[in-house]
């Protein structure tokens, strides 16, 4: 969309960090811009390169007054133009503090009272266990920032040493690769589409599906299932659901909700609950019928919206960035769970999910901030949530 102020030069005062990365600042009459690159009380000149109808997107062209917080990103990709880490020129302080200041903020922004956040802080490089790339020439690339231009993939700072190999790897034949690896079995898996592109990978990766240690067990994890990308953050995932969990009084029924190969699920199961796993990807299915095998878990492959789920103590949710939506809230007040466990990792949706489920009569007791993908926006939070209907 054309606006008359397009190419125009302003010098403005940074106001925070949006939810999707960029920062925000205001021009005379209050309309937002939207600038990359720009942090939190810096003065800046940029030029207007784009407008919608509810803000302006500006190009950073100097600081003129730099943040306190700004530091030269480490990674040379971040130069080339590499779109994986927004905030490395943020320090990791202070990245976490404008995590929880963007989760507070838009909870605020829909009349919803914030608790106290808790973060939990976790180790800022060589943490990813997951890799996405595209392939090019026989190479790994990363997409370019918002665009379908690639960089090499070559000396990411957030990957796993067991992936650096990896990503300096040919892939002839390949347009598509998937890394991932077991940070606590050493074991390693590159996959490759279309698949004949396979040979071209070191042999220890040529595996369909890889294992990884966490909550006292061992679990299997096929190429297209779901699994958190780095297990000392998921560490901090289980042992929250399982305080959510702690001190409930029986039945010890549980539903857990977008349940991926099982984890939560089997961590419950370990404290000596019942309860059922719901999962809609059939690879995901499959690994938690394996993973959660001896355990009293019963796997149900289907959609959640549709899902109807018996009476339990405690449900579990998980979803996609996509959030819960009104179907998903509808299966979980369903449920008539005591307490509600809702993990999101897209604050807009965590927003959505919280406002419907106060609605539906639960009361957000707590909340907590993993850090699990510093040197990027994205938000992992950790919401509990009792049933306290109206009276």
């Amino acid at each position: 969309m054309s606006h008359p102020g397009d190419g125009e030069m302003l010098d403005l005062v940074v106001d925070r960090l949006g939810d999707k990365g960029d920062a925000v600042a205001l021009r005379p009459g209050g309309r937002r811009v939207l600038v990359r690159g720009a942090l939190p009380g810096e003065t800046v000149r940029v030029r207007i390169v784009r407008s919608t109808p509810s803000y302006d997107v500006g190009e950073l062209r100097l600081v003129a007054s730099a943040s306190a917080d700004r530091v030269e990103p480490a990674c040379g990709n971040v130069a080339l133009g590499c779109g994986g880490c927004q905030w490395q020129h943020l320090t990791p302080g202070a990245q976490r503090l404008a995590k929880k200041g963007i989760v507070e903020h838009a909870l605020l922004a829909v009349g919803i009272d914030p608790p106290e956040l808790t973060t939990v802080e976790l180790e800022p490089w060589h943490y990813r266990t997951s890799i996405r790339a595209e392939v090019r020439d026989g190479r790994p690339c990363f997409f370019s920032y918002r665009s379908d231009d690639t960089v090499p993939a070559a000396g990411c700072l957030v990957a796993h040493p067991l992936l650096e190999e990896l990503l300096t790897t040919r892939y002839d034949g390949a347009e598509h690769l998937v890394l991932r690896c077991g940070v606590r079995t050493g074991e390693r898996m590159a996959w490759v589409q279309p698949a004949a592109a396979r040979q071209s990978a070191p042999e220890d990766t040529r595996r369909p599906y890889f294992h990884e240690m966490a909550a006292g067990r061992r679990w299997r994890v096929s190429a297209r299932s779901f699994f958190q990308a780095r297990p000392d953050g998921l560490d901090h995932l289980i042992a929250l659901v399982e305080h959510a969990a702690a001190g409930l009084d029986p039945p010890h029924r549980f539903v857990d909700l977008y349940s991926g190969v099982g984890v939560f699920a089997g961590a419950l199961a370990e404290q000596g609950w019942s309860g059922t796993a719901v999962e809609g990807s059939t690879s995901s299915v499959r690994d938690a019928r394996h993973n959660l095998s001896g355990l009293d878990v019963a796997v149900v492959h289907g959609d959640v919206g549709r899902y109807r789920p018996d009476p339990v103590t405690l449900a579990v949710a998980d979803p996609s960035r996509a959030g819960l939506g009104t179907r998903g809230v509808r299966t979980v007040v369903a449920s008539a769970a005591q307490r509600v466990v809702l993990g999101s990792c897209e604050v807009r949706s965590m927003v959505q999910d919280t406002r419907r489920l106060v609605e539906a009569g639960y009361r957000l007791t707590s909340q907590t901030l993993v850090d699990l993908f510093p040197q990027t926006f994205r938000v992992e939070v950790v919401s509990v949530f009792d049933w306290a209907p109206a009276r």
